[in-house]
């Protein structure tokens, strides 16, 4: 399979990249559904309580407790799948990259064009003045962070209760429609609307790269069942031309 999947790259320059919290999860950054993932930590509330539009207006202080320690990871650096995906971008084969993820990994790896459909922890912004802030200042302030105006300061993270960007959503589904080669990648596709975006490929080979099952399976033309940055890692060379 990893030479169908590089031949499958070798021969296109219409190729759009979707994933999710498994192509980060190498890079030390735990998902949320696997056995060791944050829901199945135990806090005082469900972390899908706590990371809701709701619990953050009505508890801000809790709900920055979780995010600093648990949504925030200053340490973790691109792994080789964020690296490959790059490398690709810049070979003019990868239009664009579409994550669930908010990490902001894509762009530390070089990727240019990446939609990021949950927005990021790296943007941050004022509820009153609309003031852009930087991950730092989160990191770096205690309780709840507030502007120079007191407005306090929010993620530009999609909560739960709260809708996708329509611009970003735009993007991506133009993205998929227009690919060629579609490879999903690090996610278990059960989010939505987000893996709905998938039915608006209509290209010729779509690609899975997944430890577990996923519900488009069937309708894949590559499933590789390895870790997503051993994958792409082994397909994508560092040097074009190269042996992997």
């Amino acid at each position: 399979m990893y030479e169908e999947l590089k031949k499958v790259i070798e021969n296109s320059s219409s190729i759009v990249f979707f994933g999710g919290a498994g192509v980060s999860t190498e890079s030390g950054i735990p998902d949320f559904r696997s056995v060791d993932g944050l829901y199945h930590q135990r806090y005082r509330y469900p972390p899908e309580t706590i990371i809701s539009h709701s619990f953050f207006m009505t508890r801000p202080q809790e709900f920055y407790d979780f995010y600093r320690e648990k949504l925030i990871c200053p340490s973790a650096r691109p792994n080789a799948a964020h690296l490959a995906l790059a490398r690709l971008e810049q070979q003019g084969k990868l239009k664009a990259v579409i994550t669930q993820n908010i990490d902001g990994l894509h762009q530390a790896a070089g990727s240019k064009t990446v939609y990021e459909l949950h927005g990021s922890v790296m943007r941050n912004y004022c509820m009153k003045c609309r003031r852009f802030y930087g991950v730092e200042t989160i990191m770096e302030s205690t309780g709840v962070p507030r502007c120079t105006c007191g407005g306090i300061i929010k993620p530009d993270v999609v909560l739960y209760e709260e809708g996708l960007d329509d611009e970003t959503v735009e993007n991506a589904v133009r993205a998929i429609r227009e690919a060629e080669v579609l490879i999903v990648g690090g996610t278990s596709l059960v989010v939505y609307p987000a893996a709905g975006f998938l039915n608006y490929f209509r290209g010729k080979t779509m690609v899975l790269i997944n430890k577990g099952e996923t519900g488009y399976d069937g309708r894949a033309d590559i499933i590789i069942r390895d870790p997503i940055g051993k994958v792409l890692g082994e397909v994508v060379p560092e040097t074009p031309g190269a042996p992997a």
